[in-house]
């Protein structure tokens, strides 16, 4: 398999040309099967690649494959290649995997869409591009996925773009990562002028060999602010939330399981950077564990079901950073896994409901569906088990390793454990909400005209009483099945036993220093602690949305609503000095700068009009201009010499 790695990104971006030169006359549904099986294709190329490193010692589970050198200029070269280890085809496997699973579910979620191959073209060309990130062998090389996704992204968001609101989605996704951009590209010339390579192999020897400190530390915060853009963290997490204006495939391939781990991908990558960046791993951790605690307090108070799962997102993103700044770089790759399982899962299961109850999006008009969607229903619960952190579920291993990671850290970690196992009891809080107001409840709120009167802000009634969900087809059905199925299950690629932990002695020979596990009973309590408050979290949820007791608008504050205002403040902020200060950099460059440009100009059209009345072309006219020039000449000098 090492000479056929170029293939696994290059399936989805043949599928892209195909489609752009062909999808329309392919059209529906013809476009969107192309565009599965070359992710399929991806997808078992991906898995081939997988058992071939297996089958080696793990020293030597690497492939690395140079295709063309694309910059040569003096000592600087920067080749197209390809590097496949442990780390790159972990991320192949699941973006491809779910990826084609996502694809396929997009066949029956966009049936009747006028512009259904296109959509297939940009999500093919997602795809390659995430595929090509992950793949490369350099940061360059990296650096082209990265702006990939991130362009296609505002495609995807901005889908249906002639709705203003989705327009302005995608540009404000689109913006937010260009900031972010900034830290990658400039960690990039750092890193060449560190190592003199920019290639991953180069930097760990260079690292190996000795780095100082603060380049190190300058290095990391670099491209953690890239990563904050990408991965949507805390102060360019904002983008997220608005992005769920794009449809629901979108969000669960790029917002959940692929684009938004970017930044954890970067940074685990770059991890023998990191052991020697001190002071910088702390500030990862904090801010990835603040971020997760404000989206939790988000999340509690949406209404929109597509809104709880977005700044679950972003929480638990925020889970994954706190597990690379404690030094765990398997339990963010851990967590990686399952949350693209179980949030994809859930984002097409709100999927299949939104399609069910005729694309109306607020909790507060469903009511009771499992009686109508019990496929979605049951599919849709085990995703809510799982990033609940309920034993045996996927999200309780992976989220409590990265808790214990967090607790080795002295009493700094244990404060940090303190608040990670908080924000698990607000998720499982929000999630049973959720999972309370569109599958419980005790009638069924759209035939019922009350519920629309308990609903202030509801400016219109998309629902009509008569309407009766039902399931979609197994184009969409299939997908929730197959995602429930891992999202029940793949804790078990790292169970914290012996000889269980699959995970972590297959990623080993890409983490360079990997902290020390902790002993199994204390790992045994902090996970039993930890699974009581996710239970205590449900309960209570279920207590105060089931049956009614306790007051909603203890959680439901406006505050929480708005996500403590940051998006506001950002809005207040560009819309007023931000706004003023452009408008008056304008003003300046109109006035002072292209004033000045102007004005060299017109002073020489001047001199020009003055001096040209002198050159009339008589020859007479030029001797008394000489004549005159000798005389003032002679002055001068008499003057000088004081004759």
């Amino acid at each position: 398999m090492a000479d056929l790695i170029w293939l696994i990104p290059a399936l989805p971006v043949a599928g892209f040309v195909l489609l752009m030169l062909l999808g329309r006359r392919m059209g529906e549904p013809g476009a969107g099967w192309v565009a599965t099986l070359t992710v399929g294709g991806s997808f078992v190329l991906s898995v081939a690649t997988f058992f071939d490193l297996l089958s080696l010692p793990a020293d030597d589970r690497s492939f690395h494959q140079v295709l063309f050198t694309w910059l040569p200029a003096g000592n600087f070269s920067v080749d197209v290649g390809f590097l496949a280890d442990p780390l790159s085809i972990t991320m192949a496997l699941f973006v491809t995997g779910i990826g084609a699973l996502i694809h396929l579910y997009s066949i029956g979620y966009m049936a009747g869409d006028e512009h259904f191959s296109k959509f297939f073209v940009y999500l093919n060309l997602f795809v390659g591009s995430m595929l090509l990130l992950v793949l490369g062998d350099n940061l360059l090389v990296t650096f082209l996925g990265w702006e990939g996704v991130g362009l296609c992204s505002y495609l995807l968001i901005s889908f249906w773009f002639s709705d203003p609101a989705n327009a302005s989605a995608g540009k404000k996704a689109f913006v937010a990562n260009r900031v972010g951009d900034v830290g990658f590209l400039l960690g990039t010339f750092l890193v060449w002028m560190t190592f003199g390579s920019i290639n991953y192999l180069d930097i760990n020897e260079g690292v190996h060999a000795g780095i100082a400190s603060v380049t190190a530390i300058a290095i990391v915060l670099l491209f953690f602010l890239g990563a904050t853009g990408k991965s949507a963290q805390i102060p360019l997490f904002t983008w997220l939330p608005d992005a769920m204006a794009g449809p629901t495939p979108v969000s669960a391939l790029i917002h959940a399981a692929t684009m938004v781990t970017s930044g954890v991908f970067l940074l685990t990558r770059l991890n023998a950077v990191l052991h020697e960046a001190g002071w910088a791993n702390d500030v990862i951790a904090w801010v990835g564990l603040t971020t997760a605690l404000v989206a939790a307090l988000a999340a509690l108070a949406q209404n929109d079901i597509k809104k709880v799962l977005a700044y679950s997102t972003v929480s638990q993103l925020g889970y994954m950073f706190l597990a690379i700044g404690s030094g765990a770089f398997v339990a963010a790759v851990f967590h990686m896994i399952t949350h693209a399982f179980f949030k994809a899962l859930l984002f097409l299961g709100s999927g299949s409901v939104i399609v069910a109850m005729g694309h109306e999006q607020d909790m507060r008009l469903y009511g009771r569906l499992r009686k109508y969607l019990p496929v979605t229903s049951i599919t849709f619960m085990v995703g809510w088990l799982a990033i609940s952190g309920i034993p045996p579920f996927s999200g309780f291993w992976s989220k409590d390793e990265i808790l214990g990671a967090a607790w080795q850290n002295g009493t700094v970690g244990q404060i940090q454990w303190g608040i990670g196992v908080f924000v698990a009891i607000l998720t499982a809080f929000y999630m049973t909400r959720l999972v309370v107001l569109t599958f419980f409840g005790d009638r069924e709120k759209w035939r019922d005209q009350s519920a629309y009167d308990e609903v202030p802000d509801l400016h219109h009634r998309h629902l009509d009483p008569s309407h009766e969900p039902h399931e979609p087809s197994w184009l969409m059905l299939f997908p929730l099945v197959v995602l429930a199925v891992f999202a029940a299950l793949d804790g078990v690629i790292n169970l914290p036993i012996a000889n269980l932990e699959f995970l972590g002695e297959w990623l080993e020979p890409v983490i360079v220093h990997e902290h020390e596990a902790l002993p199994g009973s204390t790992v045994a309590i902090l996970a039993t602690l930890a699974a009581i408050g996710a239970a205590g979290g449900i309960a209570a949820a279920w207590a105060m949305y089931q049956h009614h007791k306790g007051s909603k608008e203890l959680v439901e504050q406006p505050a929480f609503q708005h996500a403590l205002y940051i998006d506001d403040a950002y809005t207040a902020l560009v819309g007023g000095p931000g706004e003023a200060a452009a408008s008056g950099l304008a003003t300046f460059d109109r006035e002072v700068i292209d004033g000045a440009v102007n004005g060299v100009g017109w002073l020489a059209r001047a001199t020009g009009r003055i001096v040209r009345t002198y050159q009339n072309g008589f020859l007479r006219s030029y001797a008394l201009a000489l004549a005159g020039g000798a005389v003032v000449l002679l002055l001068f000098v008499v003057i000088r010499m004081g004759v």
